[in-house]
């Protein structure tokens, strides 16, 4: 056991040379992944607050389909689905000409249906008595969601959210599949040239738990900026 582990050539393990002459690319696919990350959360999460509202519906014509959206998204992978948009739906006729707005697509429709659950979940959080005072004031449903509900379900759903786009980064590495041009795709073309594959694998994960941290940290001042009243007391 002693002699495999001392016949390790720890050279080949990480070549910082290779990763130092191979940062501009990754970089350039870093950019692709933000991009489709920050797009994707966007549409996620608009999508997400529609899904939850209609989750919350008492009519079977709205909560119905949001509930059976919610599970096929829950219960199916990622890939499978962004397999589907990009090489499954041109057998109807339906076609992404850009392989970035088909990961865009799948991956907000897929976490969606996690923000919707964590949405519905904050507002639910919310306590009752709220919509009874926003009632007693003669507010409608829009105006009491957006001026008393929202702001408060917001920090409620600040770390569960924060958790869904740490996801989404790191998911884009699956758009590498449809020639998505993003972080992991470039780190597979340097390594298909150099066969230094362990070293650019590294190299990607490194990077991503860089971007992750980076995520973390505003996590952290927002947490901090929403609770600050709650210190006061």
């Amino acid at each position: 056991m002693f002699n495999s582990f001392n016949q390790i050539q720890w050279e080949y393990l990480f070549n910082f040379e290779l990763v130092r002459d191979s940062l501009p690319l990754l970089l350039q696919g870093l950019r692709i992944s933000m991009v489709i990350a920050l797009f994707s959360m966007i549409f996620a999460l608009l999508l997400g607050l529609v899904i939850a509202i209609m989750r919350m519906s008492k009519h079977w014509i709205f909560h119905l389909p949001a509930r059976v959206f919610i599970s096929f998204m829950r219960g199916t992978p990622l890939l499978v689905f962004i397999f589907i948009l990009y090489y499954g739906l041109p057998v109807i006729g339906v076609q992404f000409n850009n392989p970035i707005v088909a990961g865009i697509v799948g991956v907000s429709l897929n976490f969606a249906a996690y923000n919707a659950e964590v949405i519905r979940s904050a507002i639910l959080s919310v306590p009752r008595g709220q919509w009874e005072a926003a009632e007693s004031l003669q507010m409608g449903f829009p105006e009491t969601m957006w001026r008393i509900i929202i702001p408060q379900a917001t920090r409620i759903a600040l770390p569960p959210t924060f958790s869904i786009f740490m996801d989404i980064v790191k998911g884009t590495s699956l758009t590498s599949i449809i020639t998505v041009n993003e972080l992991l795709y470039s780190a597979r073309i340097v390594a298909g040239r150099t066969y230094e594959s362990m070293t650019m694998y590294i190299a990607a994960a490194l990077i991503y738990w860089v971007v992750c941290i980076i995520i973390g940290y505003f996590q952290q001042r927002l947490e901090k900026r929403y609770n600050r009243y709650l210190n006061q007391r």
